[in-house]
């Protein structure tokens, strides 16, 4: 018997170690050209994958890139997310690779995040699915960003929280990042108020939906991950019963013939309208499943990605003086041609061009999004190299924004830079949210938060931050102590 199991054991692990290797054994007579230098690692299955994942700050692009570009150059192969593959980290490649979406590659996100995530999230599908789903997003989008209920709400929902600190000396800036990024998209999402019971719910569950979203995928009942995908369920239908009594709502407000009842519902109806869910209970082209993904989506994208962008830009602001001071002159002489507490309006957004150079800065240098994750649809040929149909390819965002052959001085923050290069940011040399056909819909909605809430913070607060507290990527951003701000507050 224990001879049996030794003739197992080991006839599994060379099952895992041939298979580990076996993409190579038939490429050797490629004709499109030859596989790019690289290793697979010895572990099978995992291949290269931890040393990838290793943490490093992330504004840098890391010991392991660092040491394969060094000895393979930018375009190499590995193993890694249990897949053989090629890791660019040439931008002429990068570009490419996102500008073929659907034609040579495709989306590819490993299956754990699907489980998490679900299978209809527009992160995750592909072809006419992604297509529906982006072009409802753009929409959306492009109708809500310069709406004055939008602009007014972000503005209430920034003084709110700066009201909040008035007595503090410090805060942890990520948990205030986050408390108001989910405020403002709860509210444009599915127009509900902090106050309400829903939105404490919701975000108890998507704060267990994030924390598995990130964790180890393993689906053993009590873990982070599976406790995620339960997260998600109790979410879908919190989303759901909120479109059941929109829909009775609605109804009610059609049917009933009482003029005065209708009166009133219509305004109350003409509020909610502006929120995402209204107007996507009028599309027709998406299923009731992916309405509420969509949501989802929209809560996530709005959440996470919004949050680490603000606390990005308020650690290098505190780190740039002459940075902050010209934001605040730039704030300050918007603030002077308007009345007192007039709100900011889209007019006002279009004049904040130092801030947008400051946003900009912090996308190509704090790198929110590392890589993307992308499989070849067929053998291809780029250059001399041979990517072959069915390996993972993932094109590396952050080495061609630290590239000193790209970007001057790139390993410092220089927000002035982009005074010059305003014509690249949707170009090769600047990719901070994807670029192609799955370029983040939402990324204007994210700017225009960030800039707002700036122009409050730099007119009442100055602020330092510690030494060893910065951007590290797990390969998401997170800061090592959340970010503590020490206070200095003027008048709000």
């Amino acid at each position: 018997m224990g001879l049996l199991f030794m003739i197992v054991l080991v006839g599994f692990v060379f099952g895992l170690i041939f298979n580990h290797f076996l993409p190579l054994l038939f490429l050797k007579n490629k004709k499109l050209g030859a596989l790019p230098r690289g290793s697979f690692g010895y572990l099978p299955l995992l291949g290269e994958t931890l040393s990838f994942l290793n943490p490093h700050p992330s504004t840098t692009i890391g010991s392991f890139l660092q040491e394969h570009c060094s000895r393979y150059g930018k375009v190499f192969k590995s193993h890694l997310f249990f897949s053989p593959t090629i890791v660019s980290c040439d931008q002429e490649l990068n570009y490419f690779i996102l500008q073929n979406e659907d034609k040579l590659f495709e989306c590819s996100y490993p299956k754990p995040i699907h489980g998490v995530l679900g299978k209809i999230s527009m992160l995750v599908v592909v072809g006419d699915t992604h297509k529906r789903l982006r072009n409802v997003a753009l929409s959306l989008v492009s109708t809500t960003k310069s709406k004055p209920d939008f602009l007014t709400h972000i503005e209430k929902t920034t003084l709110q929280i700066l009201d909040s600190w008035k007595d503090k000396k410090q805060i942890i800036f990520c948990q205030e990042a986050r408390k108001f990024t989910f405020n403002v998209i709860v509210k444009q999402v599915l127009g509900l108020t902090p106050e309400e019971p829903q939105t404490a719910r919701i975000l108890e569950d998507f704060l267990t939906f994030m924390r598995g979203l990130i964790s180890f995928p393993l689906y053993i009942p009590g873990t982070p991950y599976a406790n995620a995908v339960k997260a998600r369920i109790r979410i879908s239908a919190s989303v759901k019963q909120i479109i059941k009594e929109r829909r009775r709502n609605n109804n009610i407000i059609y049917n009933n013939n009482d003029d005065n009842i209708c009166g009133n519902m219509n305004i109350n109806s003409q509020k909610r309208g502006s929120d995402f869910l209204e107007i996507l209970l009028g599309v027709d082209t998406l299923s009731e499943d992916e309405k509420v993904s969509f949501v989802l989506d929209a809560l996530l994208g709005g959440y996470e990605t919004t949050s680490i962008l603000m606390a990005m830009v308020v650690h290098f602001v505190a780190k740039s003086p002459s940075a902050l001071e010209q934001l605040k002159v730039e704030h300050q002489c918007i603030r002077g041609k308007k009345k007192k507490d007039e709100s900011l309006n889209w007019e006002d957004y279009k004049m904040m061009g130092f801030t947008q150079n400051v946003i900009n800065e912090a996308l190509r240098y704090g790198n929110i999004v590392k890589f993307v994750h992308r499989k070849a649809l067929k053998d291809i040929k780029f250059k001399d190299y041979l990517i072959p149909a069915g390996w993972k390819v993932l094109p590396i965002l952050s080495t061609v924004h630290l590239d000193p052959s790209i970007h001057s001085s790139p390993l410092e923050f220089h927000p002035w830079r982009w005074e010059t290069q305003r014509q690249d940011q949707t170009g090769k040399k600047f990719t901070p949210f994807g670029g192609g056909s799955r370029c983040c819909p939402g990324s204007e909605l994210a700017r225009v938060e960030v800039a707002f809430f700036l122009h409050h913070l730099v007119q009442n607060f100055r602020w330092s931050v510690e030494d060893d507290d910065q951007p590290i990527a797990y390969p998401y951003v997170e800061f090592q102590r959340g970010l503590v701000l020490n206070l200095d507050h003027f008048a709000l």
